[in-house]
């Protein structure tokens, strides 16, 4: 198999668009607060204030461009079926193991590549008694410097076109066989990846975002009464409550996304005061206390700011893919590959398992004290070591590639 070279890239954000994200910051007209009212109505005026006065005057964009420009990234354009080609980022960092797997990671939003920064070392390294991978780690069209689709329709049913595009950039790296790992959008993509492409290419997937359709007697009689008559766990119990508090409090991010983007997209398009208040309040709650420095904040939203398409073109994902019912579509969310699922504390609802059972092909699992819905980030060592358990010699999906254990 012939392959064509990568073609290496570098973030190289003009100096006159720095300036004028800091005129923009420097003219936002900021709302009104009530007194004492802390994260009740949203996210508080005093941190906008403080985190924007600091991208404007104390943030070092450069330094953080130099600290990513770091990672292995790359570019290649890869044919999409009714779409054309489009352009995608992302990082390629191989391991110096000779048997490597090869893993796709797959992110979510409010996130982009930098979820994987911290997980990228522990996954690559060689260690004794540890396999190792080889890791690719794409942008989702429309975020970062991946192209964004500029015709309706890009959604997972019509011919998983999200997903076929990954499946053709791994075979363009000569991956014909691999593993994926995904949270957030990453599970739902990655998942129907392993549906469509497994078990020929896709030998395993791994999520950290336990998540199963919606289930109703009319759909499933057999399993909606399985799950009435299944006594629920401690854990499961607080996963539903959390899941619970998610809809009737924070949500309405996700209506709104799934059916009005563009309304909303003129606001984070144009305000990036507006952006970081809807960016940062996701970052804040949906951590398990996570420590954010500013910068870290400010990197995180900086690339929305600067990405390719705008922060506009991140949210069409939500109504391409909600809004014609595909996210439900159990034929694209049935696995029958091993499946593995690492159970984090304060992710943003955890399904039952007798429904994520039903959906996949469940063979690793592993419940975390600590830890929310950004997991690679926030607890890269713990979502590592269960990716090395899983795949691993004694693992539930050791060989699954063949030929290659990752030692």
């Amino acid at each position: 198999m012939s392959l064509e070279p990568e073609t290496p890239f570098n973030i190289s954000v003009p100096d006159d668009d720095i300036a004028f994200l800091h005129r923009k910051i420097a003219d936002t007209r900021y709302p009104d607060e009530l007194n004492d009212v802390n994260w009740d109505y949203g996210v508080p005026l005093s941190e906008v204030k403080r985190l924007a006065n600091k991208w404007k005057d104390g943030y070092d964009w450069r330094a953080q461009e130099r600290e990513l420009n770091k990672l292995p990234m790359f570019t290649r354009d890869i044919e999409v079926d009714g779409f054309g080609a489009l352009n995608v980022h992302y990082i390629h960092q191989k391991s110096t193991a000779k048997n490597a797997i090869p893993l796709l990671f797959s992110h979510g939003w409010p996130g982009s590549f930098i979820e994987v920064i911290k997980i990228l070392p522990i996954l690559t390294a060689t260690e004794p008694g540890h396999p190792s991978f080889h890791v690719v780690a794409p942008s989702l069209p429309g975020c970062a410097w991946s192209d964004a689709p500029s015709k309706r329709g890009f959604r997972v049913k019509q011919y998983a076109e999200k997903p076929k595009l990954f499946h053709k950039l791994m075979l363009s790296l000569g991956y014909t066989e691999y593993v994926t790992q995904g949270g957030d959008w990453g599970q739902f993509v990655t998942r129907v990846m392993a549906s469509q492409y497994g078990p020929k290419h896709v030998k395993a997937a791994h999520t950290n975002f336990p998540r199963a359709a919606p289930i109703s007697f009319w759909r499933n009689p057999v399993l909606y009464v399985k799950h009435l008559v299944t006594p629920y766990t401690p854990r499961e119990l607080e996963g539903l409550a959390l899941l619970n508090a998610f809809q009737t409090r924070g949500n309405a991010y996700f209506l709104l996304q799934a059916t009005r983007p563009q309304t909303l997209g003129y606001s984070l398009a144009d305000s990036p005061v507006g952006m970081l208040a809807w960016i940062y309040e996701k970052l804040f709650q949906w951590t398990d206390d996570y420590p954010w420095t500013d910068e870290e904040v400010l990197t995180w939203l900086s690339i929305y700011w600067f990405s390719r398409a705008g922060p506009a073109a991140s949210l069409r994902i939500y109504y391409e893919t909600v809004g014609t019912g595909d996210v439900a579509n159990k034929d694209l969310r049935q696995v029958d590959v091993p499946y593995g699922i690492s159970f984090f504390p304060k992710e943003i609802g955890i399904s039952p398992r007798v429904l994520l059972h039903a959906e996949a092909n469940v063979v690793f699992e592993s419940e975390h004290a600590q830890g929310g819905h950004f997991a690679a980030y926030e607890k890269p060592e713990a979502l590592a070591d269960d990716l090395r358990r899983m795949f691993g010699r004694g693992g539930p999906a050791a060989g699954v590639v063949p030929g290659l254990d990752g030692y």
